[in-house]
């Protein structure tokens, strides 16, 4: 499926992995890298786009096992 992701594919797949890297260093560290690097309000939209992207992954997997072979 990775090979078949188009330009927004890949994009939010970057994203959701950067966000899984940084919830990680949340739950063992309790450091929030990226309000540490951008603040707190560009650090929640940060939030708020991987979140998108996150769903749009999902939309991606479900058009996909509901495709017709």
């Amino acid at each position: 499926m990775l090979k078949d992701l188009n330009l927004y594919g890949q994009i939010a797949l970057v994203l959701v992995i950067i966000g899984g890297i940084c919830w990680g260093l949340v739950g063992l560290f309790n450091m929030h890298l990226v309000t540490g690097i951008l603040g707190n309000m560009l650090g929640r939209l940060v939030y708020i786009v991987v979140g998108v992207a996150a769903g749009y992954l999902c939309y991606l997997i479900y058009i996909e096992k509901t495709k017709k072979v």
